[in-house]
């Protein structure tokens, strides 16, 4: 297992990506699977400024390893109880800090959102406000069954910004996101997989294995397949629905791929693909 506390060495990100590092993000990566823990327990994972402005960097080392297929993203005790708020008063004390954080928050979202691997939020205790964007951004979210979720502007006099809002109308339908919205409440883990926030929900004690074997199985199948799909939905997402060239143009890769023609071969031969 590789592990680097980005805070702590791990000298080419800090070449890379400067300043862009924190020692409240961990990430560390076991064969395909790499996973980033957000580990801040004394403030219950609150995301500070530093750590939004490094989560693209993180983001991007993961896709520029070839080895990872899958990146998990989990908390400590909690996933996140959402931004550091006793930075609003400094970093958010005017309409130019105000833009300057917003745009760190989009940014690292953004960043997750591209990411063209496969992501699951392995959500356990509170995940709000900004740990319910980071969730969000992610393609798959497995929670445990006393997990709490809410994202609360409407308790701060915050806007929430588009590019998340999309997302969570986007997981839970335009009705359930103005009540989330609206009222800031904060809303149990059997609630949440009932309006779609969350895929599945499982006891603490299953989460962490459930995490690695989803993982695990996604980094098995095949990866034109799982890029073809992500790219496919992110597409319809943002509102195509007709086939164009681009579309045309992953079919067309996926049937000359060295994965088309091991996926054929093992079904013939009745066994496992080896992808």
């Amino acid at each position: 297992m590789r592990d680097a506390n980005l805070g702590k060495g791990c000298a080419g990100l800090l070449a890379r990506y400067g300043d862009a590092v924190s020692e409240h993000l961990v990430l560390s990566v076991d064969g395909p699977v790499a996973t980033l823990t957000i580990d801040r327990p004394a403030k219950r994972n609150a995301l500070s400024f530093e750590m939004w402005s490094a989560i693209p960097g993180i983001v991007a080392e993961v896709a520029a390893d070839d080895e990872v297929r899958v990146l998990v993203i989990r908390g400590t005790e909690n996933f996140s109880a959402g931004a550091d708020i006793s930075e609003f008063s400094t970093l958010r004390r005017d309409a130019a800090g105000a833009q300057r954080y917003g745009q760190a928050v989009e940014a690292a979202t953004k960043a997750m959102t591209g990411l063209p691997k496969p992501t699951i939020a392995a959500i356990t205790g509170f995940c709000i406000g900004g740990g319910c964007e980071i969730a969000l951004a992610c393609d798959l979210r497995i929670a445990t069954d006393d997990a709490r979720f809410g994202i609360t502007p409407a308790k701060l006099g915050i806007v929430f910004n588009l590019p998340s809002t999309k997302q969570l109308v986007d997981a839970v339908g335009p009705a359930w996101a103005k009540q989330i919205l609206f009222t800031g409440d904060i809303l149990d883990a059997p609630t949440a997989l009932r309006i779609g926030l969350v895929n599945e929900l499982h006891s603490a004690d299953a989460l962490p294995k459930r995490a690695q074997d989803l993982a695990d199985l996604m980094a098995s199948r095949s990866q034109v397949t799982i890029h073809g799909a992500k790219t496919i939905v992110g597409w319809i997402l943002a509102g195509r629905t007709d086939e164009d060239d681009e579309t045309h143009a992953l079919y067309a890769h996926s049937v000359t791929s060295p994965d088309y023609a091991e996926g054929v071969t093992a079904f013939l031969e009745k066994r496992p693909p080896r992808f």
